[in-house]
């Protein structure tokens, strides 16, 4: 795949990129089995945990977690009220979309206690042995901590295009927008009045400007990594798109926010011809 090959040139040591296309063919370059810190993609995973955690009956989105007033629900939304790291809240929750490390690890620690083992190990045995992402690994936190590959990955987007540890619906409120309206940063790229998100995961909607693609639709969902890392699905192109990288986003990061869009208006066009 033509597209592919803006990644050639990308001021990274080391990347690994692919697309898969609507009749579900692979096209990937770069290593498939290098281990990369994926950075904040990781959220993603811990959504997908925590939704077969409830279909388990382990917990209840509704459930309290964090702060008085706070849900499990608001903690996978980062609606939360806390701050991007650091224990004490500063908002109400349900006020404003606040990008938060701190929710995302209270989250996994609500599940962890509701589980009655640690958070990785539920994860490890709920999600990733299923799909066979046997090199990811979760090393720190559960909000930016693990490690994997472009192969296990792959398999992740397979999941997410087509579930199959999850019922539709719960695949559905993965990537539907909760608590609408929350005005909210998405760092390093700019400030929204309606900074939707889903559980665990971020949704294109009509942000601009944006790290994913001018032409990918408003129900583009994924996430994006401060270890220079990219992952989004996109709905009604039934097109998806992986980077993977080494070197931190904020060290390139005005370049980054130019070179993601362009690749993934170009796997786009693409792949849909």
């Amino acid at each position: 795949m033509e597209a592919l090959r803006l990644v050639d040139d990308w001021p990274v040591p080391t990347v690994a990129v692919a697309a898969v296309l609507p009749d579900g063919s692979v096209h990937q370059r770069g290593p498939a089995h290098h281990r990369f810190r994926i950075a904040s993609i990781a959220k993603m995973l811990v959504g997908w945990t925590a939704l077969v955690a409830c279909e388990e009956r382990t917990v209840s989105l509704d459930q309290p977690a964090g702060q008085h007033g706070c849900t499990l629900r608001h903690l996978l939304a980062h609606a939360g009220g806390y701050a991007f790291d650091g224990p004490e809240p500063i908002s109400r929750p349900g006020v404003r979309r606040i990008y938060s490390n701190t929710g995302i690890e209270l989250a996994a620690d609500a599940l962890a206690e509701s589980a009655g083992i640690p958070f990785a190990t539920y994860q490890r045995e709920a999600v990733l042995d299923p799909l066979g992402m046997n090199a990811t690994e979760l090393r720190g936190s559960p909000a930016h901590g693990v490690h994997s590959t472009l192969h296990d990955l792959l398999a992740f987007v397979d999941e997410l295009r087509h579930p199959r540890l999850l019922s539709l619906a719960s695949a559905q409120q993965f990537s539907s927008v909760q608590f609408a309206g929350l005005p909210g940063i998405v760092p390093g790229v700019g400030r929204y009045d309606d900074c939707v998100w889903g559980l665990g995961t971020e949704l294109r909607g009509n942000k601009s400007p944006h790290w994913t693609g001018t032409q990918n639709s408003p129900g583009t969902f994924g996430h994006f990594g401060g270890a220079g890392t990219l992952l989004w699905v996109d709905p009604g192109a039934q097109v998806s798109c992986i980077a993977l990288t080494d070197r931190p986003f904020d060290d390139w990061s005005a370049e980054a926010l130019r070179r993601w869009p362009q690749l993934s208006d170009a796997v786009l066009a693409e792949a849909t011809g």
